[in-house]
Parts: structure tokens; sequence; C-alpha cells
């Protein structure tokens, strides 16, 4: 616990030196909302992995790999938001554009994929740990959870966030106003979690490997679509951007600086998704096949 309070005052005292206050400019606090959110989840997290490793026995080492990823996936998060890319995405849609990427393509995957939502819940107390365990169970509850997270809502939803934060209204305003800069990120990295926890509870829990790979390309075709009409547009699409003779990105005009953002949504991110795509349609193959081997040692 002492390293976990040594460790987050590293983090505010970083926060502090990356986004100093500045009492005339209220736009600073959008940055410090996010940099809350972010301490208050590992705080939250770190209490609940110490409880549950402290009861635990043979799960230890599944445990530790659990708590490696989602450290990992904060750790991506913490970089973000706490380097100078941060705040040359205020200059570059480029760096603006590898933030979001990182966001969703490494930190979301990372934290669902460690599944800390038993550990989140140990982080409360017995009493409303079981409420909330009691609640978690009722029908209704059931029913709306099913219907959001099931693999189209997440990735419909996801395509929603994605495509409605890169159109020029609203990217723009989020690059004027610290509030529309904070929804977009919550909305877009929230969005990507419950993206990655459904496409993983699809295949590991439901056996359903070809759903979920079958979402993973719709969405490898359709974020590389956006990339692809940035990078080919022969305007630039965000008036911020735009007034800058110079991106700030290595010398790049706003438009090459567009369309050099386009390029990393396209290849790296769309090549992403086919990735993971492609192992778990591995896996919806191999499902006959293991049938038959199971049916050959029964007779």
């Amino acid at each position: 616990m002492r390293a976990l309070i040594v460790l987050t005052i590293a983090f505010w005292a970083q926060a502090s030196i990356a986004h100093p206050i500045d009492a005339t400019n209220a736009s600073g606090s959008g940055e410090w909302l996010l940099i809350g959110l972010l301490l208050l989840s590992g705080v939250w997290y770190a209490v609940g992995y110490f409880r549950v490793h402290a009861v635990s026995g043979a799960g230890r080492a599944r445990l530790h790999r659990q708590g490696l990823m989602f450290g990992l996936g904060w750790a991506v998060i913490a970089a973000s938001l706490l380097s100078p890319l941060h705040e040359l995405g205020g200059q570059s849609f480029t760096a603006h554009m590898i933030e979001h990427e990182l966001l969703m393509l490494i930190a979301a995957p990372l934290m669902t994929w460690s599944k800390p939502l038993g550990i989140l819940l140990w982080a409360f107390p017995t009493n409303l740990r079981h409420a909330l365990g009691e609640f978690s169970q009722g029908a209704g509850y059931r029913r709306w959870w099913s219907g959001i997270s099931s693999p189209m809502s997440a990735s419909l939803l996801q395509a929603v966030m994605l495509w409605m934060w890169h159109a020029p209204a609203l990217f723009n305003a989020a690059l004027l106003s610290s509030g529309w800069h904070v929804a977009q990120h919550l909305c877009l990295f929230g969005s990507a979690l419950l993206f990655w926890w459904s496409m993983n509870r699809a295949s590991s829990l439901d056996q359903r490997h070809g759903v979920a790979a079958f979402w993973l390309f719709f969405t490898s075709l359709h974020s590389g679509l956006l990339g692809a009409l940035m990078s080919f547009s022969q305007s630039p699409w965000y008036p911020k951007y735009a007034a800058m003779a110079l991106a700030g990105a290595g010398g790049l005009t706003p438009l090459e600086d567009q369309q050099l953002a386009g390029l990393i949504m396209w290849i790296p991110g769309g090549a992403f998704h086919a990735i993971v795509a492609l192992v778990y349609l591995n896996r919806w193959l191999q499902i006959p096949w293991q049938g038959l081997e199971v049916r050959e040692r029964s007779t």
C-alpha cells in the first residue's frame, strides 16, 4: 500500500509538471478531470488486487498475469495523458490520432483481457460488494447489459463514437473546449472498453469465435474507410488545424498532417483489428476438429 501511495504521488507530481494550472484559464480543468479519473481507477484496482491477493492461493499466478495486463493498460493511458504527445495533439492531428490509437488499440484491450471486474468489486466493503453482486444478477439489469454488450451492439456503438467524434464539427469542438475534449476521450475509450470486453466474452466464454471475428473484420473495414477518407482528402477537415501555417509535426502542412493521421488509422489500426479477427477465426475453424477428436476418444 505504501508503494501505491508513492506511485500516486509521483504521477500527480508528473501531472503538475506536464499540465500546470493556469488560474486565468479554466481550459485545464478537463485535463485534471482525466488525470483524476486515471488515478482513481489505479487506486481502486490496486485496493481490490491486494485484497484478492491476500485470500488467493493456487490462483495467484493467474492473478499476477491479470494484474500485469491491467497495469500495462493503465500505464499506456498515463503515458498518453502525461507525455508531450498529449500537448502536441493540440497542434498536430497525427499526434492526436496516435494518442487515440494508444487508448483504443492498446490500453482498452489490455484492460479488458485482464478481466478486472471481479478485482474492482473486491475494492468495496463486503456488504456493498454483496449488494452489487445481487444487483448484477437481477433480471432487469441482465437484460439491459446483455443488450448493450452484445457483439453487434458494442461494435455499432464504437463505430458511431468513432465516426461521430471525427466529424469536423465535434472534433473541432474538442480542440477548442476542454469539456468537449474530455467527453471525446471518455466516449472513445469507453466504447473501446465495451467493444473489447464483448469480443473477449464472445470468444472465451460463449465460444462464439466466428461472431467475434466477424465484428472485428467489420471494425477493421469501417475504421480503415474513415482513415482512407482522411488520407485521400484534398482539403483539411478541421478548422483549428487548418488555421495553422504548419501543423507542428515535422514541418508538415495541415493537409499532410491529416493524411498521415488517416494512414495511421487506416493501416496499423485496421491491421490490428484484422489480425485479432484472424486469431478468433482460427479458433472457430478448429471447433469441428476438436469435436471430432472428442468423439474419436469416446469410441
